[in-house]
């Protein structure tokens, strides 16, 4: 049985214009569970009209998929300058209740929660999800705007959504919102979570843990290929390693080197 589940919307992603794409945390997390030969259940939602994109993108991945209804489906644009990107959305998903824990496996030890925008996670949702349970959140929950058009950031967050979280995931441009300002150890303790990941692309990652801030390198730096997603592998490649009793600093490292790995497999000819 899984120890860890990945739960989250389904995006339909639009890269540098080109076709509709599947993207969102449970996707790019399916890819790296298949990479690392793990086990994991994979909780997801999309509008059945969209199906055209999701169904054959997570059926080629061959790992086991729990669908839920929804009306909704998120959708993002995405276009690309070597890592630096500019997104607007263009679909507000599904929002989450407290009921939809009840699909988790009931061995599943650790929930990677991953909205897209804030409104897809209430703080009521992620202690249904806590119950018996660490959870580990995807930043992106607490700054993103669910706003259509560009991609809008605020830190007008509901403070409450932190109280279940073991593990947080900020990028740096969301740690900066999270702040408002400079994100150093101070911020990271007054937000309450014991484990703080601050990730800087190609340069790796700062894990604020135990009292202790500790640079974590890339396990090596990958170029010319996009980067979406690499976060949420990321996150999946922690939460198996802690799982498996990895301490945080030996589980961001792990976890590094599966996000080079896989982004090395995007550079290989199909």
């Amino acid at each position: 049985m899984p120890a860890v589940a990945v739960v989250g919307n389904l995006a339909r992603d639009v890269v540098d214009g080109g076709a509709p794409s599947a993207g969102g945390c449970p996707f790019f997390a399916a890819e790296a569970v298949r990479r690392l030969g793990r086990e994991a259940q994979i909780v997801t939602r999309f509008a059945e009209h969209d199906a055209d994109v999701f169904r054959p993108a997570l059926a080629a991945l061959a790992v086991p998929v729990t669908l839920l209804p929804a009306a909704r489906t998120s959708g993002f644009a995405h276009d690309y300058a070597g890592e630096e990107r500019a997104t607007a959305v263009t679909g507000i998903g599904e929002t989450w209740a407290p009921g939809d824990a009840r699909a988790l496996e009931p061995d599943v030890a650790w929930v990677h929660v991953a909205p897209l925008l804030r409104s897809d996670f209430p703080a009521e949702t992620l202690g249904a999800l806590a119950a018996g349970r660490r959870v580990s959140l995807d930043g992106q929950g607490l700054v993103r705007i669910p706003r259509h058009g560009p991609l809008a950031t605020d830190n007008a967050f509901d403070p409450a959504l932190l109280r279940h979280v073991t593990a947080l995931k900020l990028s740096e441009e969301e740690a900066r919102v999270v702040a408002g300002g400079p994100f150093d150890a101070g911020v990271a303790e007054r937000l309450g979570v014991p484990e703080v990941l601050l990730t800087l692309g190609s340069h790796g990652a700062v894990v604020f843990a135990g009292g202790r801030e500790r640079f974590v390198p890339a396990a090596w730096p990958v170029y010319g290929v996009q980067t979406t997603g690499a976060g949420d592998a990321f996150m999946v490649g922690y939460a198996l390693a802690r799982t498996e009793g990895a301490e945080p600093v030996e589980a961001a490292r792990r976890a590094s080197r599966l996000v080079a790995e896989l982004l090395e497999e995007r550079k290989r000819p199909a």
